[in-house]
């Protein structure tokens, strides 16, 4: 019996394509637009998070403002902070923007930035050829630097700049390393990079080059990031000890908070555009229901013939009930290809890695079912009651 209706379902869909099709399209569109929101929102995370990681989870940025007679942190600060509990390194992270001078070359705009040894050493892959900014250069005050490749071409025209000379407010460095190009997105933007170029040298070295007598910015490192709350109570007291337990004299940042934030904020727009992407897979229902009333209708004259032939209601219900089902379920098929394709077109678009969500496509197709059941219940139960003898009276 379950065969025979299952036949007769797909038989009375086929008859009626164009009505089908139509009956149906709110189901397509409203799974679509689930998978689509989803997927491309979680990709979209995915690539937040790992830019994000790479840029600074596993380290906690202190922005020291300082007071009035502390301004910023002083080296001994910064020695003292090394020192704490599961901190690897600290690596000051000082910036500022300068021309820079080669063979008569002059290249404007160039970001020139002081970091500290610790930061090459655990941003082991920052240097694509050449060597790291070394302890020594730290502690001596070395004129080197480390040049990107947008400065390389640009002052030394193709030529290989390792050990070659450039001028940097009037003082000569010696270039030890080329950076490695790092790609262009919002987080390389954060860190520092421009299209005119890159110097990085010792920090002391860019203190002693501009003057400086105080650090206001600087990353600290975290051994084991699963103590990270309890690190930064720790170096939030000794910074309350350095300015005197002054308000508002430091920030720290911490950049697995911000992720978590991020997450969540990430979460919550997904659950919000996925509601409303399930209000046309609601209009698609109450499509179904209509045509299944309509379809009732119209073939009153069969319910009561199969029922003057001996049909039980529930065999009348099963047949409706899996005719509204395989067209929510239909809809919901089309729905999946079509929306995983146009993820795959907006991820490529947007410049993301494409991640398939599986938890998009159970919910789409999924809900898409409840629908077909939920919206077909009605119309089965309507025709299930009707009397064999009012039917027949219609012929």
């Amino acid at each position: 019996m379950l065969k025979e209706s299952l036949r007769m379902s797909i038989a009375n869909i086929r008859g009626n394509k164009m009505r089908s099709f139509l009956t149906i399209l709110g189901i397509i569109i409203g799974v679509m637009a689930i998978i689509t929101l989803i997927t491309v929102m979680q990709s979209a995370q995915g690539e937040m998070s790992s830019q994000f990681e790479s840029l600074g989870t596993g380290m906690v940025s202190v922005s020291a403002s300082g007071t009035p007679l502390k301004r910023g942190l002083t080296e001994a600060d910064v020695r003292a902070i090394g020192e704490l509990e599961n901190i690897s390194g600290t690596s000051p992270s000082l910036s500022t923007t300068l021309s820079v001078v080669c063979k008569g070359i002059i290249q404007e705009d160039v970001a020139i930035q002081g970091k500290g040894f610790a930061y090459f050493r655990r941003e082991a892959d920052a240097i694509q050829r050449g060597r790291p900014l070394l302890p020594v250069d730290q502690e001596q005050k070395n004129r080197v630097c480390a040049i990107d490749t947008n400065l390389a071409q640009a002052l030394f025209s193709g030529e290989d700049p390792l050990f070659k000379e450039l001028l940097v407010n009037g003082v000569r460095f010696t270039v030890v390393g080329l950076l490695k190009d790092s790609e262009s997105n919002v987080m390389s933007q954060m860190s520092g990079g421009t299209d005119d170029g890159k110097v990085v040298m010792p920090y002391t070295t860019f203190m002693r080059l501009l003057g400086l007598k105080s650090i206001s910015s600087l990353d600290v490192y975290i051994t084991d990031s699963n103590r990270t709350d309890e690190t930064v109570d720790t170096l939030k007291h000794l910074l309350d000890g350095a300015f005197n337990y002054k308000d508002n004299s430091y920030r720290v940042i911490n950049m697995e908070s911000l992720l978590e934030v991020m997450n969540t904020m990430m979460g919550l727009m997904t659950s919000l555009l996925t509601g409303i992407a399930s209000i046309a897979l609601l209009v698609g229902g109450i499509g179904i229901m209509n045509m299944m009333l309509v379809s009732v209708t119209e073939r009153t004259n069969e319910i009561g013939l199969r029922k003057a032939l001996g049909a039980r209601p529930s065999s009348i219900q099963i047949q409706f009930l899996f005719e509204s089902v395989m067209l929510s379920l239909l809809g919901g098929f089309i729905g999946m290809l079509l929306g995983i394709v146009t993820s795959m077109l907006l991820a490529s678009l947007m410049d993301i890695t494409f991640v398939l969500s599986s938890s998009a496509i159970g919910l789409g197709v999924g809900f898409s079912l409840l629908v077909g059941v939920v919206f077909g219940w009605a119309p089965a139960r309507k025709a299930s009651n009707l009397n064999p003898i009012d039917a027949l009276r219609s012929m």
